[in-house]
């Protein structure tokens, strides 16, 4: 493995550029959305806006409602990245590895802190739209009613029930007592990704803790093809940070003027061309 780098200067976005967050076909060869209506088009002339402030990328929406991605200029295959990240609540955003220049297109790594999200599972997006999380986590409110820290979802309530066939499409799972005692609120956690293979699995940590392993070789999911897969994204991606839109959940998906944070990003390259 050759020595990490710095993917992040700590000033400028150099080295990334901003893309729109806009629809894609849900897997590949799959209906492609049209690109004639009024809100592809104000998508598209609205990504999300990203700046540096105090050390650190910050991603808030456009125009209040509009997403977008921070795409990485190079392309990765086998890696370990690592970024601190310091999501508000609620903040729907994550890391999408092996991405296409789109953003939109490769394997999420999840940072949905809000209601109903799954912190270091995995999403299709664009490649089949598996789901791949064993539990949701939700908002704990202090006696003047204001957010001040992470539970464990009550399945009755949630916006995104988490099924058996979302967990059985992981290779491990830590509990979510695990992930509770190691994520910090209102604070930096240290999120780490390792990326390996042809069709890659994945494994996620947050602040030391294993939380979630996705063998995507063997996984079994309707739309997902791994060689179909494997085509379109290639042996070696973009890295992607997104701002989600607000879509069906509002703001419950995105408070109004939430931002994200990332600091300290490096990834450690190695396998064949390492």
């Amino acid at each position: 493995m050759k020595p990490c780098r710095d993917l992040f200067d700590g000033k400028s976005l150099v080295g990334w550029h901003a893309v729109p967050r806009l629809p894609t076909a849900p897997y590949p060869g799959g209906p492609e959305p049209g690109t004639g209506s009024q809100d592809y088009r104000l998508a598209e002339a609205n990504p999300a806006t990203w700046y540096v402030r105090e050390g650190a990328i910050v991603g808030e929406q456009a125009q209040g409602r509009f997403g977008g991605y921070l795409v990485s200029d190079e392309v990765f295959g086998d890696f370990v990245l690592e970024a601190d990240v310091w999501p508000d609540w609620p903040a729907d955003t994550g890391v999408v590895v092996r991405a296409t220049p789109r953003g939109s297109q490769g394997f999420q790594v999840l940072v949905d802190h809000r209601k109903s999200g799954g912190i270091g599972g995995f999403y299709g997006n664009g490649i089949g739209g598996f789901h791949a999380l064993s539990y949701g986590v939700d908002v704990q409110s202090g006696p003047d009613g204001q957010p001040v820290g992470l539970v464990e979802e009550d399945p009755a309530t949630s916006l995104e029930p988490v099924t058996d066939q979302k967990r059985d499409l992981l290779a491990f799972s830590a509990s979510p007592e695990a992930f509770l005692a190691a994520w910090h609120w209102g604070d930096w956690n240290t999120l780490r990704i390792q990326c390996e293979g042809i069709y890659p699995r994945l494994t996620t940590w947050v602040n030391g803790v294993r939380l979630y392993e996705l063998d995507t070789a063997s996984i079994k999911h309707p739309h997902y093809d791994r060689e179909a897969v494997a085509m379109l994204l290639g042996q070696e991606g973009h890295i992607a940070l997104e701002v989600h839109d607000t879509d069906r959940l509002g703001r419950g998906r995105w408070g109004e003027g939430a931002v994200c944070r990332w600091r300290n990003v490096n990834v450690c390259r190695y396998g064949p061309g390492a």
